[in-house]
């Protein structure tokens, strides 16, 4: 149970310090377009790698920290019938959804993303703009490591249930545990 607890907190971290990290994205992505917005109208100026970049931030930032969201239980769920459960039903839920939905969605993306993945390195593809930015291959890899935070969340997800169904919700993090009432 203690190598269980351990791997759950180290996935929990890794995701944790990339929703840290990507979460700063978002401003860049603000600051970018407001930049686009006040050259263009104010200013008649207009660089199409500027749109290039807010809009390939975004996406980076979306799929860094879909792990994150995921921890951090900002995802989509039916409230009305988990919150009220108790933290043995919530274990259930949550590794039933982990290993029936969570689980072949990621391998699905993993396995049909990674040639489209691999042929955008390979042919080092850039913005089809005229004047756009070079490395869309980098931002194509993020749906790799998309399917990869998000696996290793729902991982992390299906060991945390197993500690609480084996009565040790004591070597659950603190952070990823059930909140009383809610």
């Amino acid at each position: 149970m203690q190598l269980l607890s351990w791997m759950v907190r180290a996935i929990c971290r890794v995701n944790w310090l990339l929703g840290q990290f990507f979460s700063w994205f978002s401003l860049a992505v603000v600051l970018i377009c407001f930049t686009v917005v006040i050259l263009r109208y104010f200013f008649s100026i207009s660089f199409v790698w500027m749109q290039d970049l807010f809009v390939w931030l975004g996406g980076v930032m979306f799929m860094g920290v879909a792990g994150y969201a995921l921890l951090t239980n900002q995802h989509v769920r039916v409230d009305v019938f988990y919150r009220p459960a108790s933290h043995k039903w919530k274990a259930v839920v949550d590794m039933a959804g982990s290993v029936l939905f969570v689980a072949p969605f990621v391998t699905i993306v993993f396995l049909y993303g990674l040639p489209y993945v691999r042929r955008s390195w390979r042919i080092m593809e850039a913005s089809n703009n005229y004047g756009g930015m070079p490395g869309l291959y980098i931002v194509k890899g993020f749906i790799l490591v998309f399917a990869v935070v998000v696996g290793l969340q729902a991982l992390a997800m299906v060991g945390r249930s197993i500690l609480i169904l084996a009565d040790r919700e004591d070597l659950v993090p603190e952070y990823f545990r059930y909140k009383r009432g809610g």
